[in-house]
């Protein structure tokens, strides 16, 4: 097994459910600098604003919504 396979093993996952979304998030960045838990905190949720937003403005989005096209 390859260094950056075994790596890719020990990402920490993490779900988010609501009434409307289950998400399955596998976090490849490491928090670990951030010796702070709420600045770890809001950098995480940070990330996660423009995770939105990248999706937001991607072509799969467009994509996605268009499945309840039909």
């Amino acid at each position: 097994m390859f260094e950056d396979e075994f790596d890719e093993l020990l990402y920490p996952e993490l779900t988010l459910e609501t009434d409307d979304i289950l998400m399955n998030l596998t976090i490849k960045k490491d928090y670990s600098s951030f010796q702070n838990v709420e600045d770890r905190k809001k950098e995480f949720i940070k990330d996660l604003e423009l995770f939105i937003k990248e999706f937001n403005e991607s072509p799969e989005s467009l994509e996605f919504f268009r499945y309840y096209d039909d």
